[in-house]
């Protein structure tokens, strides 16, 4: 009698399994075969990041996932709403710009296929010359050309107009951060700004061989800054990030955040908004930028509608989200 209780408890535990696994087949309806993350240039935060949340859903959610190189944040959105890209890093700033038709990729369109996910990390803007220029002020570097990234990414989007804005008119040279660390470093051109998490890896690969010198905004100059754009926010660049860094450095930065199309299952953007968020520790293993990758921080967006999947994960745990980011 013992045997045959066991036996049909075993049976019992098998089709509960059966039909677990059964759910979650069905849990998967619509969930794509592989996952594109649309990142930026090699040599830049975005890649960096972007490899790790590949990794994290491979692992975490067995999709086959991959880091796409790509023109940045600008083109991103283009390439979401389009349906090209499943995932894509991007930030506020172009954000802004994409909803309101103003994307330069497809000017006249607004950008309405996008939801964000969940937020990634401030992206400073960053400026650094080397140490044998001679340079120790940003507005030593007025003329002079500076390589700002590809030419669809935020630095190349934003940082010419804020340094304009300051009185600093440069000749911008684009292209991706690797290959413009190592044009700074050749002589081919001046300085290298960069919007980027901290560190920026092309200013870190550059201190391997060269001396550089970090620039920063004044107080005022960020005052003025950030009334002309809403979407920047005064940041502290502490020292020590870089070897050459002497004391803190004041700058401007953005927010970033993961987006996905409107169209993913909502299934599918609840799994990936919990599996990157809830495994913050593997994140900073990436890129120290990631200890921002906080659910809290989601408040930050102001511009981009959150995706119905995201909303489930973030009511779930308690956070209170801005009405104008709640899809209807």
């Amino acid at each position: 009698m013992r045997l045959r209780i066991k036996a049909i408890a075993t049976l019992a535990t098998t089709a509960l399994l059966a039909v677990a696994c059964s759910a979650n087949a069905e849990d998967r309806t619509g969930w794509p075969t592989s996952i594109k993350i649309g990142t930026a240039s090699q040599g830049g935060t975005y890649f960096i990041y972007g490899s790790g949340v590949a990794k994290l859903i491979q692992e975490k959610l067995s999709i086959p996932s991959s880091a796409e190189v790509s023109g940045g944040p600008i083109q991103n959105l283009a390439l979401v709403d389009a349906g090209r890209l499943n995932l894509a890093l991007t930030s506020t700033g172009p954000a802004q710009q994409s909803v309101e038709g103003r994307n330069p990729l497809v000017p006249g369109s607004k950008i309405e296929n996008v939801r964000a996910l969940f937020p990634m990390y401030q992206s400073a803007f960053q400026i650094a010359v080397l140490k044998s220029s001679g340079i120790t002020n940003l507005h030593a570097l007025n003329g002079q050309s500076m390589g700002v990234g590809p030419k669809a990414g935020t630095t190349a989007s934003y940082l010419p107009s804020i340094l304009s804005d300051i009185g600093i008119e440069i000749e911008p040279r684009f292209g991706g951060a690797g290959d413009q660390a190592g044009q700074l470093q050749d002589g081919m051109i001046r300085s290298l700004g960069l919007a980027a998490g901290i560190p920026v890896t092309a200013f870190t690969q550059i201190e391997a061989q060269n001396e550089i010198t970090p620039l920063g905004f004044t107080d005022d100059e960020i005052e003025k800054l950030t009334k002309i754009y809403p979407s920047l926010s005064p940041l502290v660049i502490k020292e020590g990030v870089y070897k050459s860094q002497k004391g803190d450095l004041k700058t401007v930065s953005m927010w970033n955040f993961v987006v996905a199309s409107k169209d993913m299952p909502d299934d599918l953007a609840y799994a990936i908004t919990k599996a990157v968020l809830e495994s913050n520790d593997e994140m900073k293993q990436v890129h120290r930028a990631a200890a921002e990758s906080l659910a809290e921080n989601v408040t930050y967006n102001a511009v981009l509608p959150l995706h119905p999947g995201a909303v489930r994960y973030y009511k779930e745990i308690g956070i209170e989200l801005p009405s104008n980011v709640i899809p209807n």
